[in-house]
């Protein structure tokens, strides 16, 4: 991956979803008649500075990691009394709220609309056959079979192996059924499975749904022909060369590159052979694979590649919406994946999935980077989930974010009084230790997945 397409698409997401959700503060504040003392995005030095005619001052500042918007207050300095009213103390419960809760509105608001813009534009996706069942597996016993299309997963269709996923992940960590209905590639009638999950993945660090249910999906058949190297991989390492035609890893012969791929993979740090063809010589080559990941997590890496397969037109599918249609894709998208990041977040706090999975900013400008390099839909998909993760995070009830404030308000509300300055102060020390150890959390992951 580009390390330009990292750095601005990190730098155009943030920049984006930030202005965004600031501007919501922003914009209902100025309607309930609070003066804006400073609209920042971003903190430190100020990089571009200029007022409006409200005597606001915008703010571009050098660390682009948030923003924020000043208001004029009585709690925090000297205010004219001239211009007491225009105090965000001054306002009424209500609009206090209104003014707060207008920064995660904003984000899913904008999420919304990345979503319909996304669903416009359409993509094109590989149908969910199956191409392979894993002897003993969850799906061979409640009898999948292989070359059947996965139709739909609890009752919500899927166009797409993403789609199969999506499903799959709002079940980690739980018991119960599973559905999953399937069809005959070539037509034919629906076929219901009922998969009985214990605890589902509970606590799994990095889950495969889809490869934990024992499904592999179909692909087209790939040659095991060297055509590409990480640089800094082990096969560049142990001397192969483009070109190589892979015969055997450990003696077993290899049908086809992904039977590679899979064997590797269980293979980490491990030191292996694998029986090359070379100039009409049969060669065998000792390397040993690199780990990625930790733990029960970590997986093998041989740090080559092959020319990609061309995929049959029959197993693909262009997927897209008129505008109509996609304003329903667009809030159905945009309230699954605030649901699911809200569960994921309950999940993590009662153990049911594993904290490791909680990405912090070199994830997400990983993530930010891939999504550019790969196009506008993708990159507009990643700009929704985020804007969404930022939406849900925020209402969380910590003092110190948006969801805090709220709190204080709707108790405020209630009481017919605010919470005393010390109790608010207790709060608030309580919301930044955790705040912190949720960033150190996610920034600790991140460092172990690189």
């Amino acid at each position: 991956m580009s390390a330009l397409y990292m750095i601005v698409g990190t730098l155009i997401a943030l920049g984006v979803l930030v202005t965004f959700h600031e501007y919501g503060h922003f914009w209902v504040a100025r309607r309930c008649g609070v003066k804006v003392l400073r609209f920042s995005v971003g903190f430190g030095t100020p990089l571009v500075r200029w007022h409006d005619r409200q005597g606001t001052e915008f703010v571009i500042a050098a660390i682009p990691l948030g923003g924020y918007v000043k208001m004029l207050d009585e709690r925090e300095g000297d205010v004219p009394p001239e211009l007491a009213e225009q105090s965000f103390n001054r306002k009424t419960v209500k609009q206090r709220f209104a003014i707060v809760a207008a920064g995660p509105a904003a984000n899913f608001a904008l999420a919304l609309l990345f979503f319909w813009l996304v669903a416009m534009i359409g993509s094109q996706q590989v149908r969910p056959v199956i191409g392979a069942i894993e002897a003993g597996s969850l799906a061979q016993t409640a009898g999948l079979q292989v070359g059947e299309e996965i139709v739909a997963v609890n009752g919500k269709a899927t166009t797409g192996w993403s789609a199969v996923n999506l499903q799959l992940v709002r079940r980690l960590g739980e018991s119960g059924e599973l559905l999953i209905t399937t069809r005959p590639v070539d037509g034919g009638a629906d076929t219901l499975h009922r998969v009985e999950l214990n605890d589902w993945l509970r606590g799994a660090n990095e889950p495969d749904p889809i490869a934990s249910l024992g499904l592999r999906p179909w692909r087209p058949t790939l040659e095991p022909v060297l055509a590409e190297f990480d640089p800094e991989g082990p096969a560049q390492k142990a001397g192969m060369q483009v070109g190589d035609r892979l015969l055997a890893l450990d003696e077993q012969p290899l049908t086809d590159w992904q039977d590679l791929v899979d064997r590797v993979r269980g293979l980490p740090g491990k030191t292996v052979s694998i029986a090359v063809e070379r100039n009409g010589q049969r060669i065998d080559v000792p390397v040993t694979l690199a780990s990625k990941g930790e733990g029960e997590a970590a997986t093998g890496y041989l740090g080559a590649g092959v020319t990609p397969a061309q995929w049959p037109a029959e197993m693909m599918r262009e997927v897209s919406y008129g505008p109509l249609q996609a304003v329903s894709e667009a809030g159905a998208r945009t309230w699954t994946m605030s649901v699911l990041t809200l569960d994921s977040l309950k999940k993590m706090l009662f153990g049911e999935l594993s904290v490791k999975n909680l990405s912090g900013p070199i994830t997400i400008a990983k993530v930010a980077g891939a999504s550019a390099e790969s196009g506008l839909g993708d990159f507009l998909n990643f700009l929704a989930y985020l804007s969404i993760s930022l939406g849900v995070l925020n209402l969380l009830p910590i003092p110190v974010l948006d969801g805090g404030h709220l709190l204080y308000y709707l108790v405020e509300w209630v009481r017919g009084r605010p919470l005393s300055e010390r109790v608010q102060g207790w709060g608030m020390q309580i919301g930044i230790s955790l705040v912190i150890g949720v960033m150190l959390l996610a920034l600790v992951n991140d460092l172990g997945r690189l």
